[in-house]
């Protein structure tokens, strides 16, 4: 008997399927109310949290009154006149006529971050958060470059140098309510040299340091072991762990080291959870914190950075208003001048940083215990007399950079202004090759060795940036004409820290940061191939020595000398391939007003937070 779909079957149907919606919806609103529930819980546990401490301190003053320790006359408002010297630029931005604070700042990392737990991530992009979040007892001052108190309101240099005493402020807290006091500056730095904890590259700078003690709760002490010339900027300039938070990880370090986003601190941002935070977001978000101490509150409501690897996808973007800032390549920079509506909504930025980093070619002498093609001096000098720089600059760059000599600044006292960037020189590098035993001895265009082995090697690069995977291909060419193989090798960046951390690759093209004064121990010390970031394997007994010496030079007139010899003799070994410092082309969008050059560049990332976006051009929510 054949079966037929009745208007009966209809509305059963029908009806069952507004179940399953109804089902559906009210699912979606449990779980809204849930959150909305969840959040208005943790809301009122702070509010109920600063209440109680809102009590104590009511508490304490009424106290001090009744001893006479502070007079009902003293008064205790705070005056302009009364702001420290780490808040003055961001103070002096809140009494601009258009300021106004609320909205959000958003951008975009061009690489994804494998973890924002402090001390064991690798990244640049990591501290940048962790900046917002974390806060130390000095902040240098981006106009003179001299050193401001921060959580530190005063501090002392004993006679010999090596004892730094600073006095702690008494009104600062963490983003979760506790108090900071002296006892959390001491347990940062014991955490971070416990040898559990992994966290090789922040021990191989404080080490210099004997012990940090907490005479009381607001002075702490710190004694190196020896004179360091930038003793007070590893001291003042140490990020503080909260002691609450972090202590339980001592007895589990290998849930610390495994982590993601272990973030606490009492900087003016936040993570929404302090432990919830992984890469799988594919953005990170801060909060304002509520209860930031400091003289003047961050105008931003969030903070927020989206992972967007691909350059073409961050320009889209950019453009469709979505990011507020966007670092152009040289190639494209020109035509988005020439873009009227992009041109429209934003402020250009072009300049060579004060701090800027450098880009390079790092040689790998040592994979799997044995002796690699780069542990011959001469071959490495070799592949920088066939690395034309001054090509890549002018084709790829388009000008906008300059060869690079060294990790010190052409405008560093550090920089021996003798030392030129080398050449190219096709025949020099052929008979640096031929001295070190690499000739054609088949006739195939190809260079080997004795045994009949090709010189061939694979290069690692971040495959999402264009102008490198340019460089690389244009490379490849160049080193073919002297019979050298590269195989280029694109790679995300998370397998990029792992062949690092292993030294499992035959050459890798990256860039490090830069700053005032740079010092160089933790990449070309010898001792810091195995913990550090020496991950060449490079080895020079003489540089050792006069990193050690420059270190413990308190004196710059004597210092600079001594980096002067030590750039000589990295300029001799090549242990990388300096290639050059980039400019800044950047893009910002017309909402981020008070954007100025300072001695530390753009201050776009500073904290205290001076940029803002006027009430009129606002256009985010709380």
């Amino acid at each position: 008997m054949e079966k037929r779909f009745t208007f009966k079957d209809f509305f059963f149907f029908a009806l069952i399927g507004a179940v399953l919606v109804t089902i559906l919806l009210a699912m979606y609103m449990i779980d809204r109310q849930w959150n909305k529930m969840s959040q208005m819980q943790r809301t009122m546990d702070e509010q109920a949290q600063d209440l109680r401490s809102l009590r104590t301190s009511i508490k304490s003053l009424d106290q001090r009154f009744a001893s006479g320790e502070i007079s009902q006359n003293s008064g205790i408002v705070r005056s302009k006149e009364e702001v420290p010297a780490s808040f003055k630029r961001a103070d002096s931005a809140s009494h601009n006529a258009d300021f106004q604070s609320g909205d959000w700042y958003v951008t975009a990392f061009g690489n994804g971050l494998k973890t924002i737990t402090p001390l064991v991530s690798l990244d640049a992009s990591a501290s940048q958060v962790q900046s917002y979040v974390q806060e130390s007892l000095l902040s240098r001052d981006p106009d003179t470059l001299q050193w401001n108190g921060l959580i530190a309101k005063d501090w002392h240099v004993a006679e010999d140098g090596l004892t730094f005493t600073f006095q702690l402020r008494d009104d600062v807290t963490f983003s979760d309510g506790q108090k900071l006091d002296a006892d959390d500056v001491m347990f940062s730095f014991d955490f971070m040299m416990t040898e559990a904890i992994a966290a090789p590259r922040d021990r191989a700078y404080y080490n210099k340091i004997e012990s940090v003690t907490a005479t009381n709760s607001h002075e702490v002490v710190f004694k190196f072991k020896e004179p360091y010339y930038n003793s007070l900027a590893l001291a003042g300039g140490m990020s503080i762990l909260p002691r609450h938070f972090y202590e339980a990880y001592l007895s589990e370090p290998e849930t610390f080291n495994q982590s993601k986003g272990l973030l606490l601190g009492s900087g003016p941002y936040r993570l929404k959870d302090s432990t919830a935070w992984t890469p799988d977001q594919g953005l990170v978000e801060l909060e304002r914190n509520p209860r930031y101490w400091g003289a003047v509150q961050p105008s931003f409501d969030k903070l927020l950075w989206k992972v967007i690897s691909n350059d073409s996808a961050r320009l889209t973007t950019y453009r469709n208003g979505e990011i507020d800032t966007y670092g152009a390549r040289p190639r494209e920079y020109q035509k988005l001048l020439d873009d009227r509506d992009l041109m429209a909504r934003s402020q250009k930025f072009e300049y060579m940083s004060p701090t800027a980093g450098y880009s390079y070619i790092g040689w790998n002498q040592v994979r799997n215990g044995e002796a690699t093609i780069f542990a011959d001096k001469r071959v490495r000098q070799a592949m920088t007399y066939l690395t034309d720089r001054e090509r890549i600059i002018d084709e790829i760059m388009l000008g906008y950079a300059e060869p690079a000599v060294s990790p010190f600044s052409p405008r560093s006292r550090q920089h021996n202004a003798g030392l030129k960037p080398r050449a190219f020189d096709l025949d020099k590098a052929k008979q640096l090759l031929k001295e070190a035993g690499y000739e054609d001895r088949d006739g195939n265009g190809v260079l080997e060795n004795e045994a009949g082995e090709p010189f061939e090697f694979e290069l690692v690069f971040f495959q999402d940036n264009e102008d490198t995977r340019r460089m690389v291909l244009f490379l490849k060419d160049l080193y073919a004409r002297a019979g050298v193989v590269l195989i280029p090798k694109p790679t995300e960046w998370s397998v990029m820290l792992d062949l690092i951390t292993k030294e499992d690759y035959g050459a890798i093209t990256l860039g490090w940061t830069s700053g005032v004064e740079t010092d160089i121990y933790q990449i070309f010390h010898s001792k810091q191939i195995e913990s550090g970031d020496n991950f060449t394997s490079y080895k020079n007994e003489r540089l050792d020595t006069l990193i050690e010496q420059a270190r413990g030079s308190v004196n710059e007139d004597e210092r600079m000398p001594l980096w002067q010899e030590a750039e000589r003799i990295m300029y001799e070994d090549q242990p990388y391939t300096f290639l050059m410092r980039r400019e800044t082309l950047l893009f910002v969008d017309q909402r981020i007003q008070n954007l100025q050059n300072t001695k530390l560049g753009l201050n776009l990332g500073f904290t205290p937070v001076e940029v803002y976006v006027p009430n009129n051009m606002q256009k985010y929510g709380q």
